[in-house]
């Protein structure tokens, strides 16, 4: 790794934050997990060991092999650009950049103890450099988070799936653990979306990024404003079955769609928890041993209810309206399924005889 302390930090001029903490980009729903495993004593030890088992050394030695490092004499501007996303995250140890030979467009960032970050020609080859300043901070926002904990644990678990597969409520034990971790991984590129927006400060360029990952190289053929409409149609589905569609199709995916990272970043940058960060008022790392495993799993609680009441998803009106004691999950799944109407006064003899749910 390069030390920020030697030769000049990056000329380019944006905003810096120092001291600041990964807290300040973590999605709540990603924040409260790690808060919790920070908390937990010698859970960073084991961890480690873990990883050996995944050879990150031998990993390391791979890259250094077979790809090309990004240093002042190569991929200089690459270069550049991981500094720059440290110097303006206040890393003060700047991870290792290596490019892979890949027409896949890709960019990961792994290692525990010395995270690395590769980033395939694919990759390079159709971002521009403001793109690339998005995508380099969004990994620079994994390794300062940690999250090379999930993959380890999902990799870990995948293995150990594989060798019980032959034990019916074990590998079913397992792959419910395997789901969950799916699940807070894919809110850890939610909060790596909002690093990277930090470290490259500007927006356009950061949903561009994320809309060529859908569309590819031909951005004259395509327009920011109407693929976040798409994001909104995708958001509103068509009825219950689409709804349950979508859940089935996120839940074996490590990260979120394409759309849906869009949408919720442009949400994210048009809030009063960003412009506070740019305001200078975020929260420092000095403060994080201070921060409460309670109140973390409290904002991602209500991360969540909030997502379910901004939704225009026909499920996520389903759980409103039973949140909010009206009509019972029966009638409403009769109704969309089966085309029955509402007129005849069914649901509400249902809901009279105690069909409501309130929780």
């Amino acid at each position: 790794m390069t030390d920020m302390t030697k030769g000049s930090a990056p000329s380019r001029r944006r905003q810096r934050f120092p001291e600041i903490s990964t807290r300040a980009w973590e999605h709540p729903a990603d924040r409260s997990g790690l808060v919790a495993l920070r908390k937990l004593t010698g859970f960073d030890d084991v961890l480690k060991k873990l990883a050996g088992l995944v050879s990150e050394r031998s990993v390391r030695l791979m890259f250094l092999a077979t790809a090309v490092k990004a240093s002042e004499r190569q991929f200089p501007e690459l270069y550049d650009m991981v500094r720059d996303a440290a110097y303006i995250l206040d890393l003060e140890k700047v991870p290792d950049l290596y490019v892979s030979q890949d027409p896949k467009v890709n960019a990961y960032c792994i290692g525990m103890e010395t995270p690395v970050i590769v980033v395939t020609t694919g990759l390079v080859e159709l971002m521009d450099e403001e793109e690339l300043r998005a995508v380099i901070g969004h990994e620079v926002g994994h390794a300062m988070s940690g999250h090379a904990v999930y993959r380890t644990m999902l990799l870990i678990l995948t293995n150990l799936a594989a060798r019980i597969a032959w034990i019916p409520l074990g590998n079913l034990a397992v792959m419910a653990m395997i789901t969950a971790l799916k699940e807070w991984f894919r809110k850890a590129e939610l909060s790596s979306d909002r690093a990277g927006l930090l470290a490259g400060q500007d927006l356009q360029a950061s949903m561009r990024s994320l809309m060529k990952l859908a569309g590819g190289a031909s951005l004259a053929e395509m327009n920011v404003d109407a693929f976040l409409e798409q994001a909104e149609e995708y958001d509103k589905a068509g009825d219950l079955r689409d709804s349950v569609l979508k859940l089935l199709q996120v839940l074996p995916q490590s990260h979120p769609f394409a759309v849906v990272r869009v949408a919720k970043l442009k949400k994210w940058a048009e809030s009063e928890e960003y412009r506070s960060i740019m305001a200078g008022a975020y929260p420092r790392r000095g403060d994080d041993p201070e921060a409460t495993v309670s109140s973390q799993w409290k904002a991602a609680a209500e991360s969540y209810s909030q997502s379910v009441k901004d939704s225009k998803d026909p499920l996520m009106g389903l759980l409103r309206d039973l949140g909010n004691g009206v009509g019972t999950v029966g009638g409403k799944l009769r109704d969309t399924f089966t085309g029955a109407g509402r007129g005849n006064g069914s649901s509400n003899g249902a809901a009279k005889n105690g069909g409501d749910s309130q929780d």
